[in-house]
């Protein structure tokens, strides 16, 4: 399988679904590439969910990279796309095209990711411009999420809806190549996809949107601090994972762990010699 562009992306509307899921090391990445995924993102949802803060806003550029990094190394098919972090191009609107170049030329990504916000059209149309390949992020903005009035569905009266329509018309008109919609009502979500040439990849936004993604640990159910109702839990690896350590703490305990095929061992007249 030869490693999947941009242009393939584009090319997979009306044609197939398309998948993406996040990853933010290279064992998860190996996996998630080996099982075919279109797409994978290296979210700021990292925050969260593997670093154990309360915001997304708190991570930067430097943890960014550094799991971008771990992806890049190990993924040799899907498309990887480096979430962008709010210090990086909202708080700093003038960095965002250096930003995120270091995405491109540090991490090896293959493109950026941003979410709406006040200045999203003219930070958006500058990294476009820089050859720097977008895909939007609609809805549901967590880096922005306290001026939506908190993690809420958006788009759920007319008016909001059609300014979500809007936005997505204007991202694409731009030369966004994929817009992720999040925590969209799902009809909504359904006309956006019609109406757009390019993709667009629903996170709680129904089934009419031409790919989903859902967060890794979400969905291996390694992350409980809450689970979104958009979530579905493919397998509960947590009580898996406490159960085997669990048994190895006992087996150390009761000295069965190491056994002697889990040991190494010295010649008996080397031995002697000591």
């Amino acid at each position: 399988m030869e490693k999947i562009t941009v242009k393939d992306i584009l090319a997979l509307k009306n044609k197939r679904k398309i998948t993406m899921l996040t990853a933010y090391d290279y064992p998860l990445a190996s996996l998630v590439d080996a099982a075919g995924i279109d797409m994978i993102l290296v979210g700021d949802s990292v925050a969260n969910v593997v670093l154990g803060l309360d915001s997304t806003t708190k991570v930067g550029m430097y943890e960014m990279l550094h799991h971008a990094k771990a992806v890049t190394r190990a993924v040799k098919n899907a498309l990887v796309i480096g979430d962008m972090p709010y210090e990086s191009y909202q708080s700093r609107p003038d960095e965002a095209v250096k930003n995120a170049r270091r995405f491109l030329d540090e991490a090896k990504c293959d493109c950026v990711k941003l979410e709406w916000f006040d200045k999203c059209l003219e930070v958006t149309e500058k990294i476009i411009k820089a050859a720097i390949p977008v895909m939007g992020h609609i809805g549901l903005t967590p880096q922005t999420a306290d001026k939506l009035g908190g993690f809420k569905v958006q788009g759920k009266d007319a008016e909001a809806a059609k300014r979500l329509i809007e936005q997505a018309k204007k991202l694409e008109g731009l030369g966004c190549f994929a817009i992720v919609l999040e925590c969209v009502p799902d009809k909504i979500a359904g006309i956006i996809t019609k109406e757009l040439k390019i993709p667009t990849i629903g996170i709680g936004a129904g089934i009419d949107c031409d790919g989903q993604v859902l967060v890794s640990n979400d969905m291996l159910g390694l992350f409980d601090r809450y689970t979104p109702k958009f979530v579905k839990k493919y397998i509960n690896l947590s009580p898996m994972i406490l159960e085997a350590i669990k048994t190895y703490k006992q087996e150390v305990l009761e000295s069965k762990f190491p056994a002697p095929e889990h040991s190494f061992t010295i010649k008996k007249e080397e031995l002697e010699k000591i």
